[in-house]
């Protein structure tokens, strides 16, 4: 088994209409705070794309009743029947919240209240959206003129085609805006969206087919979304999976609900948003699959409140309260069914961390064989943060009857030189990447697979290896360096190079240290 290295293209990334929508953000940036203004957008979206949706059908309708010769009255009262767009999982738009209508009148002083009232009525005919519209357009400090610039941009956009139905529209937007306001004020607001790449990934590798699906910390939805679209295009059928999430953030949470009603996504993300760590809304939940990015080393999330969990209870180890970590990896393996696997995203320090108790958690969870498969990923994927991160993969039965027996191995991957730049600070994990990954996975866990180990990308290693290494995961320590080969002309024409700009950068040094030489003379001089 040979895994060649993509080549790492630098492919300017097109990222489609964000930039637009970032450009209709940032007209309202000195009117209101970023952490507002982006919800202000992003409904203007979600109206955008559920009236697109309810026009592309109505013109369908239309075209049918045309060809059969009804005059144009008895055409309009038949096609405004909500019973042709319900069934179809198209949601019903009052003709009073209808995008043409409201943009005709953008340029309108009170086009924040008709905003307003549009979304109260689209909550009144679609229920699952009750209480989940944001209903903010009328606010004093929302320059009304803009808003009506906000509509000309967004209007140009047709978010109602076929290509970016299959899309995660507004979980993209979501992370672009995060990754602008991130660039622009040096954080992310304390708000994280795991990128495509990654989300794609996960699923590629737990591949959750059919059954139970959580996610402690949905954010926006994504993993939920691609979850669907894996069993779509593996040819299973909506509903095979069972959505299950909780969201600590209210704008996030209402968010998500968007997000997955776009699609005709059925979910359980609990009544109202909720901390996971204190108010856990699943609480008799067992998943097959949870699939999770939790905030990287969150501080200060209320150990001192949850001695007695019973999540750590059979641990005997209470998470340290100044990083959560460790107290997710104890949340997902107490929601994990049987049979069940989890995947989530961490920081690089969990595989390594000895303090607080975090060595001793991370040794029980090594010598229950809970770990299945461990991989660190390539720098710059996550728009808010440059922290270092790993996926992890648990498993409570390494030996299930459908794959080889993996008891007492645990597969190590190290892909940090993979991925793709799509500018000068952001990189992908590439389609090409995420199937070579995922099937060194599933070859591994095959009855009969062919899965070979390969220095500097993967290893299946024995637990007796693991304790070795004082129970570290970090995959570098058990793959090694791949062995590089030069001949003997191209390690000439290397180093001549290098030489050169060595050359070139001390000839540079000498020309600075004459300058700062003169400066300190001058100095000197006036000080005497």
């Amino acid at each position: 088994m040979v895994h060649k290295k993509q080549s790492n293209s630098n492919n300017k990334g097109v990222l489609g209409f964000e930039k637009k929508l970032w450009q209709a953000a940032d007209k309202l940036r000195g009117n209101m705070d970023s952490a507002e203004y982006k919800h202000v957008v992003l409904g203007l979206i979600f109206l955008k794309y559920i009236s697109d949706s309810f026009e592309e059908k109505y013109q369908e309708l239309w075209n049918e009743l045309d060809g059969e010769g009804y005059s144009d009255n008895e055409i309009e009262v038949e096609i405004e029947n909500r019973d042709y767009y319900i069934a179809e999982n198209i949601f019903w738009v009052p003709k009073e919240a209808r995008w043409l209508k409201l943009q005709n009148k953008s340029k309108s002083s009170d086009i924040g209240k008709l905003v307003d009232e549009a979304m109260v009525l689209i909550e009144n005919y679609n229920l699952v959206l009750k209480g989940v519209l944001p209903k903010i357009y009328a606010r004093r400090e929302l320059d009304k003129r803009v808003l009506g610039e906000v509509f000309d941009l967004i209007g140009d956009i047709g978010l109602g085609d076929k290509e970016n139905k299959a899309k995660d529209v507004l979980g993209g937007v979501y992370e672009y805006f995060l990754g602008k306001f991130a660039q622009q004020e040096g954080k992310g607001g304390g708000e994280y969206f795991t990128p495509k790449s990654i989300v794609k990934l996960l699923v590629a590798m737990i591949q959750p087919f059919k059954g139970r699906v959580f996610d402690p910390c949905c954010g926006s939805g994504g993993m939920f979304v691609q979850s669907e679209n894996f069993v779509e295009s593996h040819g299973g059928k909506e509903g095979d999976i069972s959505i299950y999430g909780q969201e600590s953030n209210p704008t996030t949470w209402k968010l998500a609900r968007m997000n997955l009603a776009i699609r005709g996504l059925e979910a359980n993300l609990g009544e109202t948003n909720a901390d996971s760590f204190h108010r856990d809304l699943h609480k008799s939940l067992k998943a097959n699959f949870i699939l999770a990015n939790p905030p990287f080393n969150d501080s200060d999330w209320g150990a001192k409140k949850l001695t007695d969990d019973i999540r750590w209870k059979k641990y005997d180890i209470v998470p340290p309260n100044n990083n959560s970590n460790y107290a997710w990896i104890l949340h997902f393996i107490h929601h994990l069914a049987p049979n069940g696997i989890a995947g989530f995203v961490l920081s690089n320090g969990s595989l390594s961390s000895q303090t607080s108790g975090e060595g001793d958690i991370r040794k029980a969870i090594i010598e229950e064989d809970l770990v299945d498969c461990i991989i660190s990923l390539p720098s710059q994927l996550f728009l808010t943060t440059q922290i270092p991160a790993c996926l992890w993969f648990l498993t409570r039965n390494k030996n299930d009857g459908k794959t080889r027996d993996r008891r007492g191995e645990t597969l190590f991957i190290d892909v940090r030189e993979y991925g793709q730049m799509i500018d000068r600070k952001t990189r992908k994990l590439t389609e090409d990447d995420i199937k070579e990954i995922s099937s060194i996975y599933h070859e591994w866990k095959a009855k009969e697979g062919k899965y070979e180990d390969e220095k500097g990308l993967c290893k299946s290693v024995t637990l007796e290896e693991i304790k070795e290494h004082s129970y570290v995961l970090t995959p570098g320590r058990y793959v090694g360096f791949k062995d590089i080969t030069m001949d003997e002309e191209e390690f000439k024409e290397k180093f001549s190079r290098l030489a050169k700009q060595l050359r070139e950068q001390m000839g540079e040094g000498r020309k600075l240290d004459l300058k700062i030489e003169k400066i300190l003379e001058l100095l000197e001089h006036e000080k005497s």
